[in-house]
């Protein structure tokens, strides 16, 4: 696996004045996936969607420019980058000249495709569009008022379940949190499983979930690791998970995952984003 020692989590940050594309740092996807039930992995597809809120650059003229950038990274990119990684790459932005955003979104496009090893999509919200940006909240049927049973502190697959009828439902927690792997920090998502198939237990779905509060792991490692575990616990016909994080550090990464070939959703940030 890629050494974490490298990255430029916990450490000291100095931000660079010119654009620098070797400050993006690459995670292998393989040996995290390495670690997940393999059945879930062989029919899960999808992709990263990105926001980036604090883009700036100079034009030609030296006159500053401000934008909302959004990139759409496949499932399938041997790679993701790490994010405070990509905060300094975005800073650096601040003082180079650029003659177009069309420029900028292409250079960005480029940087975080070598990076991940794949083709990476990148859109860019001028200031006339701000506007209107979508804003949402997750759909389904909330699993937060059912009563939930106290864990051990460790993510707890042996709570999943299903039987009885078969069903096609949308389901959503705002309960969702996991912690940085490297300093540990917060993270705080939206989470919705939409599938079809046996119904699963609502109760143990929602034990499930809240059991990844200690848990150490990237947003898009979360999201492939509830994948796998309903897949093979529950053995569905088909599934999707979507999570949005909330933001750190001016960006918000929200890993969409499907057994279909899904369109992803419309990228829309929920209030806490």
């Amino acid at each position: 696996m890629t050494d974490l020692k490298s990255s430029p989590l916990g450490h000291a940050t100095v931000y660079s004045e010119r654009y620098d594309p070797s400050l993006l740092f690459a995670v292998e996807r393989a040996p995290l996936r390495a670690e997940l039930p393999g059945a879930g992995l062989a029919q899960m597809r999808g992709v990263d969607l990105w926001t980036a809120y604090e883009l700036s650059w100079l034009d030609a003229a030296g006159r500053p420019q401000v934008a909302i950038a959004s990139f759409t990274v496949p499932a399938d990119s041997p790679r993701i980058v790490e994010s405070k990684s990509v905060k300094l790459y975005l800073t650096a932005f601040n003082l180079t000249r650029f003659d177009s955003a069309g420029a900028v979104g292409a250079t960005i496009a480029g940087d975080l495709g070598t990076a991940t090893g794949a083709e990476v999509k990148v859109t860019l919200a001028l200031p006339e569009d701000f506007p209107a940006l979508p804003r949402a909240e997750l759909a389904g049927e909330s699993l937060d008022a059912l009563p939930l049973a106290s864990g051990g502190g460790t993510i707890s697959p042996e709570a999943l379940a299903a039987e009885g009828a078969r069903v096609a439902e949308t389901l959503v927690t705002r309960l969702f949190r996991s912690v940085c792997p490297v300093t540990g920090q917060p993270d705080y998502a939206s989470v919705q499983i939409r599938y079809r198939g046996t119904k699963i237990d609502r109760s143990g779905l929602l034990r499930y979930l809240v059991s990844f509060r200690r848990h150490p792991g990237f947003h898009e490692h979360c999201v492939e690791r509830i994948f796998a575990d309903l897949w093979q616990r529950c053995r569905p016909d088909a599934l999707c998970v979507y999570a949005r994080f909330t933001r750190r550090g001016g960006i918000d990464i929200n890993p969409f995952r499907s057994s279909e070939d899904t369109p992803p959703p419309v990228h829309a940030r929920t209030a806490r984003q």
